[in-house]
């Protein structure tokens, strides 16, 4: 975790005039943040104020130098591949101007609506070139919607693709939200209080129902149902 020196500023505020975009890293690779730090500090008008690896780290690193943008991986733990979803949600509801912008190395149709819905401003490959997501910071900045052609149209299948039409029951959108959110099995359970079990029981009723292949696509296809998976 690193926090630059600097003034505290109201969070996701746009920078005054001739001010460089603030931004805080969130990856769980330092490695990735050294190279991401280095490319975007050649930029004149970007400045980089924090890096940091978990969702902790980040929750901290962000009250304490109050971005403009932070750059948040998707996955940020080996346990799942969409674990930054709940810290997306968290960060945008604890600073309402705070733009965060995903920077992922899925570009899986449910996984840039689940973020949108979470609370991205965009959604960003990470095999992107250093102009396209110079490009996507200075959007999101000035507050756009900034995502590259392919998480642009992974947007453009979700509104044409057919919603579901078998409805789930208050128990399994309740296991969904969370799934939603990243969360094991083992921790739905703990925070529905079900056993394991019963969670893969639920988990497998829910993909029939929605004729999905995999969690991810169990959450895709419950969005364009128009099922809120937030409200947990």
């Amino acid at each position: 975790m690193t926090i630059a020196s600097q003034s505290r500023a109201p969070g996701g505020l746009q920078p005054a005039a001739g001010a460089p975009v603030t931004i805080v890293l969130i990856d769980d690779h330092a490695i990735v943040r050294q190279g991401l730090r280095s490319l975007l500090e050649r930029e004149a008008d970007l400045r980089v104020v924090g890096d940091c690896g978990s969702p902790g780290e980040a929750l901290v690193v962000v009250e304490q130098t109050r971005p403009v943008i932070a750059l948040l991986d998707m996955k940020l733990s080996p346990a799942s591949d969409h674990d930054g979803l709940s810290l997306c949600a968290e960060l945008t509801k604890r600073y309402s101007g705070l733009r965060v912008l995903v920077l992922s190395t899925f570009a899986d149709d449910a996984l840039v609506v689940s973020a949108i819905q979470h609370g991205a401003c965009g959604y960003v490959i990470k095999d992107v070139d250093t102009v396209e997501l110079v490009g996507a910071i200075r959007l999101a900045a000035r507050n756009g919607s900034a995502f590259d052609p392919r998480a642009a149209a992974a947007m453009m299948r979700s509104i044409h693709a057919p919603a579901p039409r078998t409805a789930l029951t208050d128990r399994e959108l309740s296991v969904l939200q969370l799934v939603a959110q990243g969360l094991s099995n083992r921790a739905i359970g703990a925070r529905l209080y079900l056993s394991e079990t019963t969670v893969k029981f639920h988990i497998r009723n829910i993909m029939r129902k929605l004729d999905a292949t995999s969690r991810a696509e169990a959450v895709y296809h419950a969005t364009q149902a128009g099922l809120d998976l937030t409200a947990i």
